[in-house]
């Protein structure tokens, strides 16, 4: 049996995460950290969770505690992660790994050292959507000549996905364009070799850019396009549009759809229909097979890269 400690359990990506391992068998859930000690007493016996706690490092402490899945605030991703590892236990962290390209670096020389399983929660390479596709480039059928993407959402005030109000403060950069620079490089195979990037106007209380935009081109030719924004009244999410030399796709989210709008079959791509579940499946498996994970801290460094290499465009422009 593996067994995971959940922190930020309570939030809206750590709910999500409890309902992928309630599908997945071996795995139990024997630890979750929150900020609040009454909230998540009630939150663990509702579970049958036999602990909970409000400070992570009692988590680790534990016999009962394998791996971790951190679903924390941005600003503490790379920091705990590497007290998971410090502490001799596997961990998956949400994206984005930290919010700067040294914090990066140093989770990646800790995973290194350790020889521990880290995983980062790039939840579009496990998407059966982008599997799809990913599969079918790999095979040689098909060959992105574009990618046209829209992350939109409308938070003019500090809240979550579930429109709770939180303590940070999200970032369109380091970590929403963080999906689409990772899954771009992964799916071409390679790194932007030029970029280009604007953004408008900083919001004079939450101090961060809600508009962005970001062009890359990799080396064999392909480029992306990706528009951001905190200020869309309208649907929410990211969007997908491949552009390939075989055919247009729509990918929205676990959905992958042709240039007309017909829906593709994606039964047969993998167990689950179901991106995170499946991102979950991959950290307990290279965990229990001793092996390194699709999506590993290493492979993900190249999107941090890009990431650090946009926000000096950005201030250089400004």
């Amino acid at each position: 049996m593996m067994r995971v400690c959940v922190a930020g359990a309570a939030g809206a990506f750590g709910m999500k995460h409890l309902d992928a391992i309630a599908k997945i068998d071996g795995v139990a859930v024997t630890s979750v950290v929150g900020t609040n000690a009454e909230k998540m007493q009630a939150f663990a016996a509702d579970r049958d969770i036999p602990h909970c706690s409000t400070d992570l490092a009692e988590s680790l402490v534990r016999d009962d505690v394998d791996a971790v899945i951190l679903a924390t605030p941005t600003q503490m991703h790379a920091a705990q992660a590497i007290q998971c590892m410090q502490a001799g236990k596997h961990v998956m962290v949400e994206i984005p790994m930290a919010d700067n390209v040294e914090d990066s670096k140093r989770l990646v020389e800790v995973q290194q050292q350790t020889g521990l399983v880290a995983m980062a929660g790039h939840t579009r390479r496990f998407n059966p959507s982008h599997q799809w596709i990913h599969n079918k480039i790999q095979t040689g059928e098909l060959k992105i000549q574009q990618m046209d993407v829209e992350t939109y959402f409308f938070r003019r005030t500090n809240t979550n996905a579930k429109g709770e109000p939180r303590s940070w403060t999200d970032h369109l950069l380091w970590h929403h364009a963080c999906h689409t620079v990772d899954l771009f490089q992964y799916q071409t195979g390679e790194e932007a070799a030029q970029i280009q990037a604007m953004q408008g106007p900083v919001h004079p209380e939450l101090g961060i850019a809600m508009d962005m935009s970001i062009g890359m081109k990799v080396p064999s030719g392909a480029i992306c396009t990706l528009s951001l924004s905190f200020n869309n009244n309208g649907p929410f999410g990211t969007f997908f549009r491949y552009i390939c030399d075989n055919g247009t796709y729509l990918a929205r989210y676990d959905d992958l759809f042709d240039g007309n709008e017909n829906q593709i079959d994606l039964s047969d791509v993998a167990v689950s229909m179901n991106g995170i579940e499946l991102q979950d499946r991959e950290f307990f498996e290279a965990i229990q097979q001793g092996r390194e994970p699709n999506a590993s801290v290493a492979q993900c460094f190249s999107a941090m890269n890009t990431l650090d290499r946009i926000e000096q465009y950005l201030n250089a422009a400004a």
